[in-house]
């Protein structure tokens, strides 16, 4: 062993705690032992505090060797929850000797102190290792080169007190500034790293950046240490700063000099400010449906995080004159202090101007950049006309065409361009590339998203965007505005029997018409279909509201001519007010909606205004609904039966099935009241259930009464159409009634068969196999045609009694109806006309081959018992 590895005398400290041992060479001055990971040495405990203990190196007076003292707490005096034990006594300090243990709160963590020379690192390393040191030392010491165990006594007074005159010379010795002040801001101490560091310190005082805000900062702060950071002249630190309540001493300590990372990160800050730049203009050029307005924010964001004078977009175009390749500034943004230039840069022809270069090295894809007095002496005649000192130019490329470029201009330096700037400016570049094109593609498909497609009308999104617009500035100017629903009568008979080719080009031209109806500032919207909404935003008085509600009927008064063909057309409208009533766009729409079926009711081509009492909800309703739910239970519904007669003949070819209701308090209740109730409730599924199996079982008796058979026709609502378990439930009745399927007639309305073609083909598919008859009803009241309905397998129709009823008085009706039976007959259905009340509406039924008809002309809608008889007497 070295002779000088032989003297040394090494400290060591094992340590055990909850998760084993561990040797610990003791080398530096100090150490803070605690449970936080801070610590210079962890010991892993609960009843350990955070920082338990400080270890201390302390020098033995009058000698060359050292001990090291253990006190208990942290660096501000603050103590241990559960204190310090050495050799089982409990101390705030002690100067520790060979073999001394040192308990933390608890058996938990321990610690034995050994200082021991002739100890070479080989078996240092081997004594770090050994489980029982005591062990470990009894062995060494039949060893031949055995080691000394050092025992020093450092308890004298002259110790302690060169070791407490050690203690406080720290701070004295310390390369980190430590400065201490008291609560009125005075400085009460400097160490000589902080007088080197900050001479004017004392002098300045307060006003000194070190101490400045400093009471403020200890006040406002939530932690007691904290840390800020201060900037004196260039240089930045990191200032920890720790109030000492029990001297009112404020003690900061200069952690480091963070300048040098302080500039790191204004560079990485440069950048992000870059990148931000890019992400937010890319944003703009994607949002904004203005190029121009996207653009103009394009280049003041680019600019601003730049930080130059200028950012240019050129613009290759052809000479009008010459035809010759030249180029125009079409956009530039300027700081506050920077003369605009675009006047400059306008018409440029590249061969005469001098800049043949910039297009040849640009078109090929590849980068101007540099400072002006780098370029050639033209071009720098050119830009220093505008006080150019230095210049980016990237290509802007549109489908592998060179068609312009993006520039940024500093004016005020010689700037050295980096790759990163040079980098996100081509970013950009692209961006703004392809802007024009995408911005035109997402032109179209916003107008599409907006408008009808057919008419080129706002559609009822963007009608609703505008409405919600024009009401807080109707609220704001103390004024009203209306809204109109507007439903064209009988279009879908037009629509059916002409076919839907004409029927959209009279949308057209509805829609022209409505459009020159309106005042300026008035919008028509398609709803849908054959509806319209208007909006008036401005509206003073109600006859203004009336004065273009009938230009729009008048408007529609005047013959549409379309491929020979002479159309009328008339049209509801409904209307509601901005109101107390009428408040929000929601409730508008559901008013003017409410109003138009009120104006349907009124007998069509008229207009009417909302008032609450059409939306009052009738007490007697309340009534009907809560006792609907128990008709069944307490048997109030009856069946009545009309005869379907056959014209020529005029014998019974059907029955229709046809439900009432006799409340015991209200009387009878009419079918257009209670239906529509029992089917918005859901009640609808049980009530058709009875009526299904009601009518089949009376169409049962009568066969066996020996009566001639009969198909008995039920209609099916939306809803119980529209039931899961159908095609089941029927079978189930025809099964339990024993009535053959051919016997049983099912009805639904045109508007439920064509709401999912591929739905009602399915059950009515299902149906048609079993045998059912099936049956189009209210023909002429929905949106279909023959040729969809031709997809359905139907056996008969019925025309709807709106139809009969004008069948006399209006001769355009009666080509309708001519129009309706011959189609069908060509279909194969079998035609039955509803609501036949007159002997001439019969008769012209019967010149047209229209082979069945309903209406009180024969019979009324009867209980079963007067049917029967007549049934009988047949």
């Amino acid at each position: 062993m070295p002779e000088n590895e032989w003297e040394q005398i090494r400290h060591l400290l094992v340590v055990q705690d909850l998760e084993g041992q561990q040797t610990i060479p003791l080398h530096e001055a100090t150490y803070s032992l605690g449970r936080h990971r801070g610590n210079s040495i962890v010991l892993r405990s609960p009843s350990v505090s955070r920082q338990h203990a400080i270890l201390l190196r302390v020098t033995i007076p009058e000698t060359d060797q050292y001990c090291f003292r253990i006190i208990d707490g942290n660096f501000t005096g603050k103590g241990s929850s559960n204190g310090l034990l050495v050799n089982g006594t409990k101390c705030l300090s002690h100067n520790l000797k060979h073999g001394d243990v040192i308990i933390f709160g608890n058996n938990q963590a321990q610690a034995k102190y050994y200082t021991v020379s002739n100890l070479s690192e080989a078996e240092l390393i081997s004594f770090s290792g050994a489980e029982d040191l005591s062990n470990f030392f009894s062995k060494q010491t039949n060893s031949v080169n055995t080691f000394q165990t050092l025992v020093i006594n450092p308890d004298s007074e002259e110790a302690n007190d060169t070791a407490l005159a050690r203690l406080a010379s720290f701070p004295e010795l310390i390369p980190n500034a430590i400065i201490e002040i008291d609560l009125k801001g005075r400085v009460t101490y400097l160490n000589p790293a902080a007088s080197l560091e900050f001479p004017q310190l004392k002098t300045m005082g307060q006003e000194h950046p070190i101490v400045s805000g400093l009471l403020n900062a200890v006040a406002n702060s939530q932690q007691n240490p904290f840390v800020r950071e201060v900037q004196v002249d260039q240089k930045i630190f990191e200032q920890s700063v720790h109030f000492l309540p029990e001297s009112n001493l404020i003690r900061t300590f200069i952690a480091r000099d963070i300048t040098k990372q302080k500039q790191a990160e204004a560079e990485l800050q440069q950048r992000d400010r870059l990148l931000q730049a890019v992400a937010e203009a890319a944003n703009y050029l994607l949002v904004e449906m203005n190029y121009e307005i996207a653009i103009d924010k394009v280049l003041a964001v680019l600019g601003e995080a730049a930080q130059v004078d200028r950012v240019y977009v050129f613009s290759n175009h052809q000479d009008t004159a010459t035809g010759q390749m030249a180029v125009s500034l079409q956009f530039e943004w300027t700081n506050i202090n920077t003369a605009s230039s675009l006047h400059n840069w306008q018409n440029q022809i590249y061969e005469s101007s001098g800049l043949e270069r910039w297009y040849a090295v640009l078109s090929s894809g590849t980068t101007i950049k540099g400072l002006t007095t780098e370029f050639p002496l033209g071009e720098q005649k050119l830009l220093s006309r505008d006080g150019i000192k230095s210049l980016l130019l990237v290509p802007l490329r549109l489908e592998e065409k060179f068609w312009g470029y993006l520039g940024l201009v500093d004016c005020s330096t010689e700037r050295v361009w980096s790759k990163h700037e040079e980098t996100t400016l081509m970013t950009m570049g692209a961006s703004i590339g392809g802007a024009w094109q995408r911005q035109q593609v997402e032109g179209k498909i916003r107008f599409q998203a907006l408008h009808d497609l057919l008419t080129g009308l706002p559609n009822r999104l963007l009608f609703n965007e505008l409405l919600d617009k024009a009401l807080p500035n109707a609220t704001r100017n103390q004024k009203s505005l209306a809204v109109m629903f507007l439903d064209l009568d009988r279009f879908k008979v037009i629509n059916d029997t002409l076919g839907h080719s004409l029927g959209d080009r009279l949308l057209q031209d509805v829609a022209e018409r409505l459009t020159h109806s309106l005042r300026n500032g008035d919008t028509v919207a398609r709803w849908g279909g054959d509806e319209f909404t208007i909006l008036l935003p401005h509206v003073k008085y109600l006859e203004e509201v009336s004065q273009v509600a009938e230009r729009i009927l008048q408007a529609l008064e005047n013959i549409f001519y379309l491929d020979g063909h002479e159309l009328y057309v008339s049209a509801s409208l409904g209307i509601a007010l901005l109101d107390d009533n009428s408040f929000d766009a929601e409730t508008l729409i559901q008013h003017a909606d409410t109003a138009l079926y009120y104006a349907k009711d009124k007998g069509r081509n008229n207009y009417q205004f909302y008032t609450n009492t059409l939306n009052a909800k009738n007490p007697e309703l309340l009534t009907l609904e809560k006792s609907l739910r128990y008709v069944l239970e307490k048997k109030q519904l009856t069946i009545y039966y009309q005869p379907r007669v056959n014209i020529i003949t005029q014998k019974i070819t059907g029955m229709e099935a046809l439900l009432r209701w006799q409340h015991p308090d209200m009387g009878s209740i009419a079918p257009s009241v209670f239906i529509p109730l029992a089917e918005t409730s859901g009640l609808i599924i049980p009530i058709g259930e009875w009526v299904l199996r009601t009518a089949c079982m009376q169409n049962k008796a009568w066969q066996k009464q020996g009566l001639p058979p009969l198909t008995i026709a039920v209609n099916l609502s939306p809803k119980q159409f529209r039931q899961p378990k159908l095609v089941e439930t029927v079978a189930k009745i025809l099964v339990e009634t024993d009535l053959e399927p051919h016997f049983l007639e099912l009805e639904i309305t045109e508007t439920t068969a064509i709401e999912d073609l591929d739905f009602t083909r399915n059950v009515l598919q299902r149906l048609e196999q079993m045998g059912v008859k099936l049956s189009i009803d209210d023909f002429g009241t929905g949106h279909s045609s023959l040729s969809r309905l031709q997809l359905l397998p139907f056996h008969n129709l019925k025309i709807d009694k709106s139809f009969i009823q004008e069948l006399t008085k209006n001769e355009k009706v009666a080509h309708i109806v001519t129009a309706i039976v011959a189609l069908g007959r060509s279909l194969g259905l079998r035609l039955t006309a509803e609501g036949v009340e007159k002997q001439e509406e019969l008769d012209f039924l019967a010149s047209i081959n229209c082979e069945d008809v309903q209406g009180y002309l024969f019979y009324r809608p009867l209980p079963v018992d007067k049917i029967t008889e007549i049934l009988q007497n047949e």
